[in-house]
């Protein structure tokens, strides 16, 4: 059976491996640990512990079981005590991580509960704190603030020196593809792409990788990127010649919806720069991939999951 390493974080993962988890391939998902923000955050800071968040919904996605049953995961208290804002997961996860010592063995034991039958994997099971240097020198700290700054970034790197699992790199060295998830790119990839372990693992490895572009652009991160934009940024860390393949959306998108996403989202669609791409070698698949699920802009993760599955069996 092909293995895939998909590298991620945020929600974009979680969509991806929604339908992905239904092919015949052997899936390791690697999830950043750097959040900040909400649950996970408060987390963080009060038990000393690598972001359970991201982990938790990749969980949930990945799990064959009844959405009644997975739900119980996604619960967030409402109350007026310390409990408020925190999903069920979110608490597990962490209950489980202080008293065996280990996210590891944590996820593991819920990967269990939820009948997760593919790996999944923290980057890293140290306490990481995301920082970013602007391009006129201003140092921002915590990922939760990075895309606040209104200002685009030349360098981003953890403040304390991440140990990348020895597992991910196995994973990676075994690997037929391995996945840049859509997401976050200086807050779900570039995370990744920081650790020097990463990068020399990527290098060395016989997998093809692929990019899963955005379809949209984020504020205070890549406000009027095009697809080559992302790419640039992504060889900046890894290098040229290791990126095979972007996948990109091509969908045509209602003016009510674009209207929508700029108006209250400052969000703009990313722009396909075919020439641009084409000068820097990498192969691009372009697909009709969007659809709207609860009002937003979504890549089709079943449509999405068949093409990363037809490439990996060329």
């Amino acid at each position: 059976m092909k293995k895939i390493v998909v590298l991620g974080g945020g929600t974009g993962i979680s969509y991806l491996l929604r339908g992905l988890k239904d092919f015949p391939v052997d899936i390791t998902a690697v999830i950043s640990v750097s959040d900040n923000g909400k649950s996970t955050g408060k987390l963080r800071n009060e038990f000393y512990i690598p972001a359970v968040g991201d982990i938790r919904k990749v969980i949930y996605n990945m799990s064959p079981l009844p959405e009644e049953f997975k739900n119980v995961m996604e619960y967030r208290f409402n109350t007026y005590s310390d409990l408020n804002g925190h999903p069920m997961g979110n608490l597990l996860l962490t209950a489980m991580l202080t008293s065996s010592g280990s996210l590891l063995k944590s996820i593991d034991c819920m990967r269990y509960l939820l009948d997760v039958k593919h790996k999944i994997l923290p980057l890293s099971e140290d306490f990481l704190t995301l920082m970013g240097e602007t391009v006129d020198g201003e140092i921002v700290e915590g990922e939760d603030d990075l895309p606040k700054s209104g200002k685009k970034y030349k360098r981003i790197f953890y403040k304390e020196c991440p140990h990348v699992l020895p597992e991910v790199l196995s994973a990676i060295s075994e690997a037929d593809l391995v996945i840049l998830s859509m997401g976050s790119l200086y807050t779900s990839i570039i995370p990744h792409l920081i650790c020097s372990d990463i990068q020399n693992s990527l290098r060395d490895s016989k997998a093809k990788v692929m990019y899963l572009c955005n379809a949209m652009t984020q504020p205070g991160e890549t406000s009027g990127f095009t697809v080559s934009d992302h790419l640039k940024v992504i060889e900046s860390y890894l290098g040229a010649d290791v990126l095979d393949t972007v996948v990109v959306s091509d969908s045509e998108i209602s003016k009510e919806m674009l209207d929508k996403y700029s108006n209250q989202e400052q969000k703009d669609p990313v722009i396909i720069d075919d020439s641009e791409i084409e000068k820097m070698g990498i192969e691009i698949i372009k697909e009709n991939l969007l659809t709207i699920d609860d009002g937003t802009l979504k890549h089709n993760s079943l449509k999405l999951s068949s093409i990363i599955f037809s490439y990996l069996m060329r």
